[in-house]
């Protein structure tokens, strides 16, 4: 259960030192158990979402540096949270980058959305990919991470026959097995390619997992009704039941956003190699204003995008804030030096938006004002409906954990079905595990109440969450049946608008 979070607007202090005490927080109150850190190499300036590193092998001195990293790190160790580091080798920032003067380290043979490509398969790029896996390697060994999440792997371009993204996986795992640890290595990429989670031996790159944006878009338009930009693809219940069930929803057929086919079938991929989530920096963070979901949507809708991921086969993640509601935005934040640089990243930022739509000014990256808005508030929450929400995450979290049924899915001993009701918008989850009680799982996107009828699985099923509980922030109408008997006739229940259920069968399966 992962907690992406970054490093400067975490905390007041923006440094890797002042997460430690916030540690407690996040394991007892929350339950996740890992975090991930959005990446920490040295980047212009004190402010910037990191992707605009320039020295690979240095941690953000304004952060606290490499012991302040390896501090935090331990601190995770000590508590039995995994840390997940966020990496960047599909460019380098546009601002105090010198590293093509000491060889051809890019080329211009491809393009990437940031500038200059990295040369992994031109002249010289031997040396390039060494410095690279050296770099994976460095981040795992020296400080002990014990995940590296690739950033943005279709920027990477590679038409060697042994992949830079299987070569630098193998390296990572084979330390892994010199330091008698498990590392993973999980990619970010909207390419929808099986190669990347595919094992070697079957022609693919061997990455543990990766994110599944198809995940995301298919909840956040079923959420808010947005359909402009990528989320034109978008918008049906049945995706998100596709996404369930098989990962990917673009598989191989035309996609409207990109004008053409898009995908691969990940059908018979394990569901723990998909990482979903209704927010990450990315889906946040570059909108216009960088509205969180809590600006979006009412707060049942917030519980109903919180279980369909946190009860979802697949490993959720959560970005820092959303278990509470947390109200301030996440925008993109800069410290360049150079004012025409500066004045770039403005314009840039306003084009990528006119495919979208999106009306009002967008905020300046470079000023401090942006950066400040962005902090979160973690930790205890004194407000009502900010603890009822955690309270709601953190009852989801502890299902997770003591269900089996509703862990992480594990090839040969989890199964699971997902079937919807089109025209109550309801969706319908059914897990199951060995020596486990089975679990029904009921998520209604219907902004109004509604009835349907469950025809399966048969049984009598037991109510044990019922989002409209007034500890929960509920209306506290109950009208959820405590005990569901589904017979061959089936059984008519009713859901409250955005309403979560959450069932155990009698007997374990």
């Amino acid at each position: 259960i992962i907690y992406e979070l970054h490093v400067g607007t975490f905390t007041r202090e923006g440094t890797f030192q002042a997460i430690i005490p916030l540690l407690e927080y996040l394991q007892n109150d929350v339950g996740i158990t890992a975090i991930e850190l959005m990446p920490v190499a040295q980047f212009p300036g004190t402010r910037n979402w990191g992707y605009d590193g320039a020295s690979p092998f240095a941690v953000q001195s304004s952060y606290g540096g490499p012991e302040g990293l390896r501090a935090v790190v331990n601190a995770c160790h000590e508590r039995g949270i995994a840390v997940v580091l966020d990496v960047v080798y599909n460019h380098l920032g546009p601002e105090g980058n010198y590293l093509g003067d000491f060889g051809p380290y890019f080329t211009d043979r491809y393009r990437t959305p940031w500038g200059c490509a990295i040369n992994y398969d031109g002249p010289g790029s031997d040396e390039v990919r060494a410095y690279v896996i050296n770099n994976a390697l460095y981040w795992v060994t020296e400080f002990h991470i014990d995940a590296l999440r690739l950033d943005a792997i279709h920027g990477i371009f590679d038409c060697s026959t042994r992949h830079i993204l299987r070569e630098l996986t193998e390296a990572v795992h084979a330390q892994a097995e010199r330091l008698g640890r498990p590392i993973h290595v999980i990619a970010e990429s909207d390419l929808n390619d099986i190669r990347v989670i595919a094992p070697i031996t079957e022609g693919g790159y061997g990455l543990d997992g990766q994110w599944n944006d198809d995940f995301h878009h298919a909840l956040h338009t079923v959420l808010t009704g947005e359909r402009r930009g990528y989320y034109e693809d978008f918008g049906r219940l049945d995706q998100l039941a596709t996404a369930l069930k098989e990962g990917f929803v673009y598989s191989g057929q035309r996609s409207t956003f990109r004008r053409r086919r898009h995908g691969s079938s990940s059908i018979s991929s394990p569901p723990v190699q998909f990482i979903v989530y209704s927010q990450n920096h990315d889906q946040v963070g570059n909108r216009a204003e960088g509205e969180r979901l809590s600006a979006l949507v009412p707060r049942e809708a917030l519980k109903a995008a919180a279980a369909a991921y946190l009860l979802a086969p697949n490993v959720p993640l959560l970005f820092m804030g959303e278990e509470y509601g947390e109200t301030a935005p996440f925008q993109y934040f800069i410290d360049h030096g150079d004012p025409v640089l500066v004045e770039a990243v403005r314009k840039g930022r306003r084009a990528e938006f006119s495919s979208f739509g999106w009306n009002g000014e967008v905020p300046d990256p470079q000023d401090s004002a942006t950066f400040e808005r962005s902090r979160v508030h973690p930790g205890p929450q004194t407000q009502s409906d900010r603890a009822q929400l955690l309270r709601w995450y953190h009852r989801l979290i502890a299902l997770r954990k003591s269900v089996q049924a509703l862990g992480s899915a594990q090839p040969g001993k989890h199964e699971h079905h997902v079937w919807i009701e089109e025209t109550e918008q309801v969706l319908f989850l059914h897990r199951r595990a060995l020596n486990s009680r089975a679990a029904l799982v009921i998520l209604s996107f219907n902004r109004e109440q509604t009835s349907v009828t469950l025809q399966k699985p048969l049984g009598t099923w037991e109510l044990i969450v019922d989002s409209s509980d007034l500890e929960f922030g509920g209306s506290g109408a109950n009208i959820v049946p405590a005990i569901v008997v589904i017979g061959e006739q089936g059984q008519t229940i009713s859901m409250p608008a955005c309403g979560v259920a959450v069932y155990l069968d009698g007997t374990p399966s």
